[in-house]
């Protein structure tokens, strides 16, 4: 046997031979730990995804119901804004200039624009309104998380407004949205805010997709982005819109399987945490 003075020399190289093999060992071993933890849905998760299973069913119900369909509305206003600002981000990220955005109460929108590069900005509108909702989506799984995309969604409201100074509806329902997101801060500690985030969330990203359908295969509008892309890039509009389509669904879905692997806290944690951040009276 080693004398004492010399164990723990012997230890330390014997630790750095066996080094590489215990670190990869090790790695492998903490993966597969993190990797059962994130696939694992626990309770307050398991709310969340019936949560928007329901409101998918809800919003598909609801989207063409004669009447009933009014209920949307606000929202699809309040969507169409994303896919308007979409349009203008990319056009600024582009060089362009953004004129003016304005919303049309038969659920419709034009962002004028001067420059910028139209491969970019075009598909911009409705693949921005889902990465949007993807995220929302995404923050939807958590309350801190919701309260830090409301601020981050009223920031593009407040760009949204700029310009879109001229046009009233644009303003109203800009301010509506604003309003309804700083009054779900102080229901619960914020915890409203969280399924009203992830409502947006999800009716931005079904938005993309449904209205794709309902405009260039039921409709078959021909001013649509879808449309304009084709004439000037080539292809159909209608395999624009399914591509465009099958990338929305696959942010949802992206934004889904995060928001499972980055919040697997409780719903009591949530509530926890959430009188810590940013607090609220009420």
């Amino acid at each position: 046997m080693a004398p004492p003075a010399l164990r723990p020399a012997i230890a330390t190289r014997a630790w750095r031979a066996a080094g590489p093999h215990v670190a990869r060992a090790s790695a492998v071993a903490t993966s597969a730990v993190i990797s059962r933890r994130d696939l694992t849905v626990n309770d307050a998760q398991r709310v969340t995804l019936g949560v928007i299973a329901a409101y998918v069913v809800a919003i598909a119900l609801l989207w063409n119901l004669p009447y009933i369909k009014w209920i949307l509305w606000p929202f699809k206003m309040l969507v169409i804004a994303f896919h308007e600002f979409g349009h203008a981000f990319a056009c600024v990220l582009t060089g362009g200039r953004v004129k003016s955005i304005s919303l049309d109460p038969r659920e419709g929108g034009v962002t004028h624009m001067q420059g910028g590069r139209n491969a970019i900005t075009l598909p911009a509108g409705y693949l921005g309104s889902s990465l949007i909702g993807a995220l929302l989506t995404f923050a939807g799984f958590n309350i801190n998380a919701s309260k830090i995309a409301s601020i981050v969604v009223g920031v593009c409201f407040l760009l949204t407004l700029w310009w879109g100074r001229r046009d009233w509806l644009t303003i109203g329902t800009v301010l509506a949205a604003v309003g309804l997101l700083v009054g779900c801060w102080f229901i619960a500690h914020a915890e409203a805010l969280r399924f009203v985030v992830l409502f947006i969330g999800v009716m931005s990203s079904l938005y993309s997709v449904w209205d794709i359908c309902d405009d260039l295969i039921l409709r078959k509008v021909n001013s649509s982005d879808a449309s304009v892309f084709a004439q000037r890039y080539g292809g159909s509009s209608q395999c624009w819109g399914v591509i465009w389509s099958i990338i929305s669904l696959g942010f949802m879905v992206a934004g889904i399987i995060a928001g499972i692997a980055a919040f697997p806290q409780s719903a009591a944690q949530q509530r926890e945490d959430s009188q810590n951040f940013i607090p609220t009276k009420f």
